[in-house]
């Protein structure tokens, strides 16, 4: 059976730079981190600074499904790829 869109191949998905950064982890203490050990993180990569915010302060919210007196599980910190946003080689 043939390749119905050979096209697809052959053309290359451009990498942009994504410098603006979430780095996602696990409170202190958590009993998750004995499933995923306690120095899991995620990092989550944006193209620009004020698109990490809107995406940080989307994961950071309190959700609709959210008790009364429920703390956040996971820590939100921005981070920056120095060498992709300014430029450094």
């Amino acid at each position: 059976m043939g390749i119905a869109n050979s096209q697809n191949l052959v053309r290359t998905v451009p990498v942009l730079p994504r410098p603006y950064g979430v780095r996602v982890s696990l409170r202190p203490g958590d009993p998750f981190a004995k499933l995923l050990g306690s120095d899991w993180q995620k990092m989550h990569w944006y193209f620009t600074a004020a698109e990490r915010d809107q995406k940080l302060e989307d994961m950071a919210r309190k959700h609709e499904y959210s008790r009364i007196g429920d703390q956040p599980a996971l820590v939100f910190e921005k981070v920056e790829n120095l060498s992709e946003s300014r430029s450094f080689a």
